[in-house]
């Protein structure tokens, strides 16, 4: 297939003379002067938008599956969020038991293995437990928080840490400077969160490796002018990326802005969804424990938000059309942006390499479909 007259994300811009060629489930040449091959398909997109697809570092679950559950609900969601436009993922961990843990990663390793034919590819894990702080437990678990040890991650991920992407930890935990020297040596990411570190803290732990922020301002210490904590040191350390979570639930319109003026293309759109995404409100489940989805929220009984329904697509509406952010730096905070945070340098970008699905956009910022 070959794509011409669209508006082409490139990273930097929008490029209505650039062509692309898919062929096999990726992008296969790009260029202005591509002309059809015989027989070719010719696809005139009329000046809509033309992105990559979306890269979704933190993500529990969609459209009624866990990731917890295992190979089967990770298939499913990998075929779901191909439809959404998402062309990879990692699928995040709650806190558990050993043999729960075990599972989930123990399917995160078999889908990266043997990948859904047409469905999102699986990065590795993100493992969102169990080195955490239970001051910041949020929708976690804190029986079954533990000091950050490498014998204990090697048990988890039965001596395969490369089944695992990025793990989040409190880095003021016991055990955390030498966890997190090896994990980067590894080629783990670590991400800081569901932590009450002193910010001065979590610049010692970027000069071990660490190099993301969870979700940032959620589940850590918070922002005091005098005390800047996570936040102000994750805002201000330039080798940080931050996550944000674009509900409209989770961050302040200003707290957003705010991220992106100190971050720029180091901030990292996610959905932090859980199960019920792409679904109608009602009652889920998030780590074994029950989730009232209302007015767009997940909460547990108790009222802690618990995850979110948010899919990439609507990120990068809400974005746009909620946050005033400029389409061009929105687009790279769905897709380049988190894909750079976990070391991708072809998937999220329009690059010969890049897998299906593309996304198509109108020139008001509906998504009309994917393409592949």
């Amino acid at each position: 297939m070959l794509i011409h007259h669209a508006r082409v994300f490139t990273g930097a811009g929008f490029d209505l003379a650039l062509r692309i060629r898919l062929k096999k489930g990726a992008v296969a040449a790009l260029g202005p002067a591509l002309s059809p091959l015989p027989g070719e398909e010719t696809v005139d997109l009329q000046g809509d938008y033309l992105l990559p697809g979306f890269v979704d570092t933190h993500i529990h679950g969609c459209l009624g599956w866990d990731m917890m559950a295992g190979e089967e609900a990770l298939r499913h969601m990998s075929r779901g969020l191909y439809d959404l436009g998402v062309a990879a993922f990692c699928p995040t961990t709650m806190s558990a038991s050993l043999e729960d843990t075990r599972r989930a990663l123990s399917g995160v390793r078999r889908v990266m293995d043997a990948p859904e034919p047409r469905g999102a590819r699986v990065l590795g894990a993100h493992m969102e437990a169990p080195f955490l702080s239970a001051d910041y437990a949020g929708a976690q678990q804190p029986e079954f928080f533990a000091d950050p040890s490498w014998a204990s991650f090697e048990d988890m991920t039965e001596g395969d840490p490369g089944r695992v992407r990025i793990i989040t930890l409190a880095p003021e935990r016991a055990g955390s400077r030498a966890f997190i020297r090896r994990a980067a040596e590894a080629g783990v990411r670590v991400s800081l969160g569901h932590t009450a570190a002193a910010a001065e803290t979590v610049h010692r732990a970027a000069d071990w490796g660490a190099c993301r922020v969870t979700h940032t301002f959620n589940a850590q210490s918070p922002l005091h002018h005098r005390a800047p904590g996570a936040p102000g040191a994750a805002l201000t350390d330039e080798r940080l990326y931050c996550e944000m979570i674009c509900d409209g639930i989770h961050l302040h319109r200003d707290t957003v802005r705010l991220i992106l003026r100190c971050k720029g293309e180091k901030a990292v759109a996610v959905t932090d969804a859980m199960e019920a995404a792409g679904l109608t409100e009602g009652e889920y489940a998030l780590g074994g424990q029950k989730v009232i989805v209302r007015e767009g929220a997940a909460r547990l009984q108790d009222g802690a938000l618990a995850g979110s329904v948010l899919t990439m697509p609507q990120a990068l509406q809400n974005l746009i059309h909620l946050f005033g952010i400029d389409p061009a730096l929105a687009c790279a905070l769905c897709t380049s942006a988190p894909a750079e945070s976990v070391g991708e340098k072809i998937i999220g970008h329009m690059a010969v390499g890049s897998p299906a699905p593309l996304t198509r956009w109108s020139g008001d910022w509906q998504m009309k479909g994917i393409m592949d």
